[in-house]
C-alpha cells in the first residue's frame, strides 16, 4: 500500500539553502516536502545585505575557499557544483538580473532582498514542492543508522512524515525572531553528531572607555584597522567602519570579529588599532604635517585638525594626544607633531566584549565537516541525513561569501539526496 503520506525527500528549514535544496530535488522528479517553523520563508534572506542582499562575489572558486579558512576546502565540491554564474543565471531567469558592486560583492539589479527572496519562493513552488510553514520538526527517526522519517509540530499536533532522505537546512543562531534559533544543532546531535563550539561571527565589538560612545554614529570610510591579540598583530582589513554607542561595528570589524571572538574566548587581551591614514606611511604623514604646519603656523591646533579628520573626531583627538585645542600650530612642538603622528595612524581600542549571538550576521561552529561528506553532502554517521548551510560549520568574512555557499551546499545536498533515493 502507498503511504500518502511518505515523501521522498523532506527538507527542514526554508531560508536560502533549504529553498535551493528542495528546488533541486523536486526538479528531478521527487516528492518533496519542505518543513519550515515561521510563518513564511526566507525570514532572514529578507533582511540581509542591510534589505539590499549581497547575494554572492564574483570571484574565484580559490578566493572563495580562502575566505572560509581552514574549512573552506571542504566546500570545494558544493563550489565546483553551483557557483556565482550559476546562481546569477537561475535569478535571471526568475526575473532577477544582478550587477557587481565594489569589492566583486553581486547583489540584485532591484536592490531589494525581500524580492529576490519572493522571486526564489515562486521558483520553488513552480518545482512541484509540497511547503508547509508553521511547522518544527522536532525529531528526526532513525533506525539502523538510517533515516526512516521525521516528527513534525503542527498547530493541531504532532505529525509523522516518512520519507527516505532528510536534508537539515535549519541556519544557525543569530536573528533567532528570523526563526534561526539552533534547532538544527539539536536533532543533529540526537543523530550522533559533532557540534562544534557554537559562537557569533560577523558580530560588533565592545570596547573600553567611552570614545567609541562618544563617535557614536561616526562613519570612517578608507581606513585600516588591524586585530592584534596579547601583543601580536593577528589580522588587518582595509575599508569602512562605523563607531556604536557600545563599541566598533562596520564591515571591516565584522570581518575581524571571528578571530577577535576566539581570542576574547581564550582570555587574550584583545586590542584593534585604527590607522585613520592608511595610503601615507609614518615618513610622509610627518611631511605632511610639517607642510600643513608650515602653511598654517598662526591658526590654533583646533582648526588645523579640521583638514585631517571628521569635526567629532577633533575633541577626542585632542583629549587623547593631550594637545591643546587653542595652542597656535608653529608652537607644537616635535615630540607633539610626533604624537599626533603616531594617533592618526594608531587610534586604539581595547576590545572588552562581543555583542549577544542574536545580534550576529552568522553563526560560527555547527556541524562537524569531518562527519559530513563533502562530494554529497550527506552524514558519514546515518544514510539518508544531508546537511546544507549555516548549521555546518563553515563561515566567512563578510561579501556575500557566505549566502553563495548557503546556495551551493543546498544545490549539492539537493540532487545527492535525490540520487541516494
Amino acid at each position: 500500500m502507498i503511504n500518502k503520506n511518505k515523501y521522498d525527500v523532506i527538507v527542514i528549514g526554508g531560508g536560502p539553502a533549504g529553498i535551493m535544496a528542495a528546488g533541486q530535488a523536486a526538479l528531478r522528479g521527487k516528492k518533496v516536502l519542505l518543513l519550515e517553523k515561521m510563518e513564511r520563508l526566507g525570514r532572514k534572506l529578507r533582511i540581509t545585505g542591510k534589505g539590499r542582499c549581497n547575494l554572492t562575489n564574483d570571484t574565484s572558486i580559490d578566493d572563495f575557499i580562502h575566505h572560509f579558512g581552514k574549512n573552506g576546502r571542504f566546500l570545494k565540491p558544493a563550489f565546483y557544483s553551483f557557483f556565482v554564474n550559476d546562481l546569477r543565471e537561475l535569478l535571471a531567469q526568475n526575473g532577477i538580473t544582478t550587477i557587481v558592486e565594489r569589492g566583486n560583492r553581486v547583489f540584485p539589479e532591484c536592490e531589494s532582498a525581500p524580492i529576490v527572496t519572493e522571486a526564489l519562493i515562486r521558483w520553488l513552488e513552480k518545482t512541484g514542492c509540497k511547503i508547509k510553514t508553521g511547522s518544527a520538526v522536532s525529531r528526526l527517526n532513525i533506525i539502523d543508522r538510517k533515516i526512516v522519517g521525521v516528527e513534525s509540530l503542527q498547530s493541531n499536533g504532532k505529525e509523522y512524515f516518512p520519507t527516505d532522505a532528510v536534508i537539515l537546512a535549519t541556519g544557525g543562531k543569530s536573528y533567532p525572531r528570523t526563526g534561526s534559533t539552533g534547532d538544527g544543532y539539536k536533532l543533529a546531535l540526537e543523530a550522533g553528531h559533532k557540534i562544534i563550539n557554537i559562537r557569533p561571527a560577523l558580530i560588533p565589538l565592545e570596547t573600553a572607555g567611552n570614545t567609541a560612545r562618544q563617535l557614536q554614529g561616526l562613519s570612517l570610510k578608507n581606513v585600516s584597522a588591524s586585530l592584534w591579540k596579547d601583543g601580536k598583530k593577528q589580522a588587518e582589513e582595509f575599508g569602512e567602519m562605523l563607531f556604536a554607542h557600545f563599541g566598533l561595528t562596520g564591515p571591516i570589524i565584522l570581518t575581524l570579529s571571528g578571530q577577535a571572538v576566539d581570542a576574547l574566548d581564550q582570555k587574550s587581551i584583545v586590542e584593534i588599532s585604527i590607522d585613520l591614514k592608511p595610503a601615507l606611511d609614518y615618513q610622509k604623514l610627518d611631511a605632511r604635517l610639517l607642510r600643513d604646519f608650515g602653511e598654517h603656523s598662526k591658526q590654533q591646533f583646533q582648526t588645523i585638525l579640521k583638514s585631517l579628520l571628521p569635526s567629532s573626531l577633533i575633541p577626542i583627538c585632542i583629549d587623547l594626544t593631550e594637545i591643546p585645542s587653542e595652542k597656535i600650530v608653529s608652537d607644537i612642538t616635535s615630540k607633539e607633531r610626533q604624537t599626533l603622528r603616531n594617533w592618526l595612524k594608531d587610534l586604539q581600542f581595547n576590545i572588552i566584549g562581543y555583542r549577544p549571538i542574536e545580534e550576529a550576521i552568522i553563526t560560527a561552529g555547527g556541524i562537524d565537516v569531518k562527519e559530513i561528506q563533502s562530494k554529497t553532502m550527506e552524514s558519514r554517521l546515518v544514510s539518508g541525513l544531508f546537511f546544507a548551510g549555516e548549521v555546518i560549520d563553515i563561515d566567512a568574512d563578510t561579501g556575500g561569501y557566505n549566502l553563495q555557499a548557503a546556495f551551493s551546499t543546498g544545490f549539492l545536498a539537493g540532487i545527492s539526496a535525490n540520487k541516494n533515493i
